[in-house]
């Protein structure tokens, strides 16, 4: 390797018949050129010039050169595009397209805000605007369905979970989890899906302490998000689902409190409720000895715990684990409801489905780095953990737009190499900017297709 004054120049003499020169010369091209449909995506939401408004900066303004929407927007883009850290920044404050993304002249616009002036605008937020920004990401993403839908749709569900964020550092409010054996946060998360869609849309995401009960928060949450979806969808009916964490008294009494909301809930296993089944898990003992280990015997009762307020119907499914090299034993499982519909369709197509929630937390924690607390305030790891939310509702937005092809069940990191990181060139003119994209981009059908359904136009 030779190193020169203006570029590097790499030498592979040996690999092919004429040795390979690389040289970091383009000044205006880009890694990210289909990040330009971020942009789009967000133009059709409204969310993060949304989310900046709702800022208040309380710097000098004669010293400000980078004001709080575009650092907000620069963060949302930059986590989007795959880069979660703010000390990306001096890498990328140059970069011409992730200037456009901030409404910046790619040539003559000022570079990108540092990693110090980014570092300061996340630990500068308050409360308040933490608040903001949640309730104006919610009210976005309803807004957005709405839309879509017309108003039109018959069964919402909201699936609430929970997950945890681990901790290297100093940081305020982690503490030892014994469950995760380790440090953390434990964000709460909350998804909405529709009708039979099988995506679940991001729209609300809050951390928590690292002592937090699962039950801490919740009911705060609810009343935000229930009047909100009421007013879009006054003809839809609400289904909450959560697992068995959630199973607290004053949270159930919450549920049966709200008009025309449904809810099931996981509960755990005790000693009234083990007699109660006791005759269904004979009965799957019974076929496990008659050679048919995957039957499965449900079933309900009437139950009320000494901490609730009224009995509740509880339902229940037995069966017994026999797997190969493991030890015999039986798995109950219990479900709190106020549903009419049978016992086994309400276990196996109304509550095994919220276990997908687990594959949407993934992506946010593999694919967008929402657990990237590394902040010492815990309203700056607070803020980090809504601008990913952001930036996981504009890839869900690309997603959705693309659920007619076979790209609309893409993972959020697959859709990021496959729709964003595009290498391009920029040519700029008195009248237009022109991108140059790789004429051998193997999806360049799926990408105008996908350019075309957020608002580009054919020449």
């Amino acid at each position: 390797m030779c190193v020169q004054n203006k570029t590097d120049c790499i030498l592979f003499p040996e690999l092919f018949a004429k040795p390979i020169h690389a040289h970091f010369d383009q000044d205006l091209a880009s890694s990210d050129g289909g990040a330009l449909l971020l942009k789009a995506a967000d133009r059709r939401i409204g969310l993060t010039s949304a989310m900046g408004n709702c800022l208040w900066d309380r710097r000098q303004t004669s010293k400000v050169k980078h004001g709080l929407p575009e650092l907000l927007a620069q963060r949302i883009f930059s986590i989007a595009c795959g880069y979660p850290d703010t000390n990306d920044a001096a890498r990328l404050g140059h970069d011409p397209i992730h200037k456009m993304l901030i409404e910046r002249d790619p040539v003559k616009g000022l570079p990108l805000a540092s990693q110090p002036t980014l570092s300061r605008f996340e630990n500068a937020v308050t409360r308040s605007d933490l608040l903001s920004l949640g309730e104006v990401l919610a009210d976005k993403v309803i807004a957005r369905h709405r839309r879509r839908l017309n108003r039109k749709a018959r069964r919402i569900i909201l699936d609430l979970d929970v997950s945890h964020d681990p901790t290297h550092g100093q940081q305020q409010l982690s503490f030892f989890h014994g469950h995760y054996d380790t440090r953390c946060y434990l964000p709460l998360f909350a998804f909405m899906s529709f009708n039979k869609e099988s995506e679940q849309y991001l729209c609300a995401a809050v951390l928590r302490p690292g002592n937090a009960p699962d039950k801490r928060g919740v009911i705060t949450l609810l009343r935000r998000l229930l009047p909100r979806i009421r007013e879009a969808f006054p003809k839809a009916r609400i289904l909450i689902r959560l697992d068995g964490g959630f199973r607290a008294p004053e949270i159930l009494d919450f549920l049966d409190q709200q008009p025309g909301l449904d809810y099931i809930v996981g509960y755990a296993k005790n000693a009234v409720l083990e007699k109660q089944v006791f005759g269904a898990l004979c009965q799957s003992w019974e076929h496990w000895r008659q050679g048919d280990p995957s039957w499965k015997v449900y079933g309900e009762c009437p139950y009320k715990a000494t901490s609730w307020s009224r009995a509740r119907r509880v339902i229940f499914k037995t069966e017994i684990l026999d797997h190969p090299g493991r030890d015999l034993k039986d798995n109950l499982r219990f479900m709190v409801t106020n549903l009419k519909q049978a016992p086994r369709w309400l276990y196996e197509k109304v509550y095994c489905a919220r276990g997908d929630v687990e594959n949407r937390i993934k992506e946010l924690k593999v694919d967008l780095q929402i657990d990237r607390s590394s902040c010492t305030s815990f309203l700056a790891n607070q803020l980090r953990v809504l601008m990913s939310a952001a930036a996981y509702v504009l890839m869900q937005e690309l997603r959705c737009h693309l659920a007619r092809n076979r790209a609309g069940s893409l993972q959020v990191g697959t859709l990021r190499e496959h729709f964003l990181k595009i290498g391009v060139r920029l040519v700029v003119s008195m009248r237009r900017v022109v991108f140059h994209m790789p004429k051998s981009y193997p999806f360049k059908i799926l990408w105008s297709r996908l350019a075309m359904n957020l608002g580009a136009v054919r020449e």
